[in-house]
């Protein structure tokens, strides 16, 4: 079972935009941490991977209206964010899942 890259961290562009809360952008980070999780355990069959990353995407999506009450959105900064995290998730566990499909459920 691989390990995630301990140096790499989640979601940075994020973390560095004043405009997201870090309370909100820790909500999204731990679901992507869920899916690290699901990957470190050794999950190969893709179809279970992008279930897991619809799950993931679908809770995400969820969490709009939290960003909207606390002035900010899930807008272009989050979508490259996201997308570059999950990007890096899918080649550092070498899984051939593009990453517009991975985050194919997204509303943002």
């Amino acid at each position: 079972m691989k390990k995630f890259d301990e140096s790499y961290q989640l979601l940075s562009s994020m973390y560095r935009d004043g405009y997201f809360p870090d309370f909100l952008v820790d909500k999204v980070r731990a679901l992507i941490e869920n899916v690290v999780g699901f990957l470190e355990n050794g999950a190969r069959d893709l179809v279970k991977i992008q279930n897991k990353f619809d799950e993931m995407t679908v809770a995400i999506n969820a969490l709009e209206e939290e960003f909207e009450a606390n002035d900010s959105e899930l807008e272009t900064v989050a979508r490259d964010s996201i997308g570059e995290t999950v990007a890096y998730i899918l080649k550092w566990f070498d899984i051939d899942i593009d990453v517009e499909e991975a985050i194919r459920e997204r509303d943002w």
